[in-house]
């Protein structure tokens, strides 16, 4: 009796599959809230700042993705935000004027722009859609942003059940004698 071969054909069909989880930077994510520096939980004394900006231990931030916010309804001046990131600069891996959810989107945009698209160009990519960590949406549109002039088709899902995005049209040559 004769037995057929099984073929995994997903695994010979020559699809890439991207998994925007491997994007995700492992660093704390951690939030500074600038209302901890606000003068009777109003306004920010401009002098008092200052003072504060040059005693804080900066270095504990080292490695750290930071978000700056103002939980407070008070009167921020912008150059404060501004004073923030010079002194977060040498530090944190990243930091963002936004809460944890805009930290999350610069940390993805930043490892997506990073890719190298010509490694995709003319390639099948299906980007796969379960992680362990929540990726954000911002990530799969950027990606499919980067990937769709350069591959041969996209989709979305995992390589045995995908939803197609995009496929690029066949070109047609016509010749006239």
């Amino acid at each position: 009796m004769e037995t057929d071969e099984i073929v995994n054909r997903v695994a010979t069909s020559g699809i890439i599959s991207l998994d925007l989880e491997d994007l995700y930077h492992p660093g704390e994510r951690i939030v500074y809230d600038i209302q901890d520096n606000l003068w009777q939980g109003m306004i920010l004394r401009e002098k008092d700042f200052r003072d504060f900006l040059k005693t804080h231990d900066w270095s504990q931030y080292r490695g750290k993705n930071v978000a700056i916010i103002c939980s407070e309804d008070a009167i921020v001046p912008t150059w404060a935000y501004m004073l923030l990131a010079v002194h977060l600069e040498p530090f944190a891996n990243a930091f963002v004027f936004g809460d944890l959810n805009a930290l999350e989107d610069k940390l993805f945009g930043d490892a997506i722009a990073k890719l190298n698209a010509d490694e995709f160009a003319g390639k099948r990519v299906v980007v796969k859609g379960c992680s362990k960590v929540e990726v954000p949406v911002s990530a799969y549109v950027a990606v499919s942003k980067l990937l769709k002039p350069v591959v041969q088709s996209l989709m979305f899902g995992e390589p045995c059940s995908t939803v197609p995005l995009y496929k690029k049209p066949k070109s047609s040559v016509s010749s006239t004698d």
